[in-house]
């Protein structure tokens, strides 16, 4: 490990200046304005890549934006890890909250504060930087190869695509992924278990264009009101999703498993400040970690309609949307909870209205092999750079491409996140603390000798 922390203190600056170059460019994968910045962003990953000793790099075409591919082959008598990462970054509206401003990186209090510096830049940049390391120290142990993504915050519309048609190309004897979080600096964890994912856009619409509200108030179904009272029936008084067979799949967690949940450390009054609340609510009968980790959800994501400019417009609008999402548990399964969501929800429909639900995206649930190879080395690494064992965590977000990596590669991911929730990712003053960053290098770098090692 001296070694390894020697290096990295070594090149510091220059790590950090790199990584600021690289949350510089404003790649938002959902805008199209954006499209020459997802290529700048390439073109500079093609660069840093080829410094830190990779043998070939590609930037391969997707229907939408492209996927950025390198290599080190060392042998093909060595095994061989496939590292997963997004260079896409979400929008970084509203642009009033950040303190600075979103793509001009600047570092405060040993956080750097930037859209991306998390999610996910920051986190496959320490997977970068440990090639390097590597590279530098006599090369790296086994043979790797990267795949960075441009469309993870849409979605991943392309990827599965793109992995059927490169099945040769990706081919490997494990899957590493940095896109989740741990407990706290001093409580390292690994992710063995996330969410599943069902987004949907509603449209209602009522009469065929906008109306004056005193004219034709009270006799013509208003679409605003008519989507705030179907909403509003998604849940129960309890808590519970209301949409009929929504639970039917849901695995129910033993006492053990809940007892093993609850056993890591979990500050609720903390948590609550932490995020201006003054009492968490959710599903009667489970924790906050249950609610979030092993436990299914749905959230209505957004609402609009009518008129919302400044001052009053008396109007009766002609069409109300709203997105939604479900978060989803093992067993459930997105395709069926999707149909399921349609069904009820157009029937929750009142007269005066029709209603059109498109369905955007979606994932299964993931749980990680937990004794695996892999995922003991992601232990042992992490252990060795972050001073203490890991913990392992249900997380309650999602990556819906872990199921596409399981059916069509076969791999099954080892999700060695390296970011805490205090970094605030796809909010306002995303953040990432540089410590963490550097641990991960280190981590990272561990990872490739101890899998080896247990390959052995």
């Amino acid at each position: 490990m001296k070694e390894i922390q020697d290096y990295i203190e070594r090149n510091k600056a220059r790590f950090m200046d790199e990584y600021f170059q690289l949350l510089r460019i404003p790649s938002v994968s959902s805008q199209s304005q954006h499209a020459p910045d997802m290529l700048a962003c390439t073109d500079l990953l093609r660069q840093l890549f080829l410094a830190a000793g990779a043998d070939r790099v590609e930037v391969l075409p997707t229907a939408g934006h492209p996927v950025f591919y390198a290599e080190k082959h060392v042998s093909p008598e060595l095994p061989t890890v496939l590292v997963y990462g997004h260079y896409d970054v979400q929008p970084p509206e509203p642009f009033e909250l950040w303190e600075t401003p979103p793509f001009e990186p600047s570092e405060r209090g040993g956080r750097v504060y930037a859209r991306g510096a998390n999610d996910n830049k920051g986190q496959f940049f320490a997977h970068l930087k440990a090639l390097e390391l590597m590279s530098a120290l006599g090369g790296p142990p086994c043979n790797i190869k990267f795949m960075i993504e441009g469309e993870e915050e849409v979605g991943s519309p392309n990827l599965r695509a793109f992995c059927e048609q490169n099945q040769e190309l990706l081919k490997a004897d494990a899957l590493l992924i940095s896109d989740t979080s741990m407990i706290d600096p001093t409580t390292p964890s690994l992710t063995t278990g996330m969410r599943g994912l069902c987004y949907w856009q509603v449209e209602l619409t009522g009469p065929s264009r906008d109306l004056h509200s005193g004219l034709y108030g009270g006799a013509v179904a208003n679409p605003l009101v008519a989507l705030a009272q179907m909403v509003a029936q998604l849940h129960d008084a309890e808590g519970r999703v209301t949409i009929p067979g929504f639970y039917d799949k849901v695995r129910q967690f033993s006492d053990q498993e809940r007892a093993a949940l609850a056993a890591g450390p979990f500050d609720q009054d903390e948590f609550n400040r932490s995020i201006g609340i003054p009492e968490a609510v959710g599903e009667e009968g489970f924790s906050t970690r249950e609610r979030v980790g092993i436990r299914p959800c749905l959230d209505l994501c957004g609402i609009w309609g009518g008129y919302t400019g400044q001052g009053a417009k008396t109007v009766l609008p002609s069409k109300a949307y709203a997105k939604i999402s479900t978060r989803l548990v093992p067993d459930q399964d997105h395709h069926e909870v999707a149909v399921l969501f349609q069904r009820y929800f157009e029937g929750l429909a009142p007269k005066g209205v029709s209603v059109k639900v498109e369905y955007l995206h979606g994932g299964n649930p993931f749980i990680s092999k937990a004794d695996s190879p892999a995922y003991r080395a992601a232990e042992q690494a992490v252990w060795d750079a972050f001073g203490s064992p890991s913990i392992p965590v249900y997380s309650g977000g999602s990556i819906p491409i872990l199921s596409v990596f399981e059916e069509v590669l076969g791999l099954n991911a080892v999700l060695m996140g390296i970011g805490l929730d205090s970094d605030a990712i796809h909010s306002p003053n995303e953040s990432f603390r540089v410590d963490q960053l550097l641990n991960g290098i280190a981590a990272a770098t561990r990872f490739h000798q101890h899998f080896v090692g247990l390959q052995a």
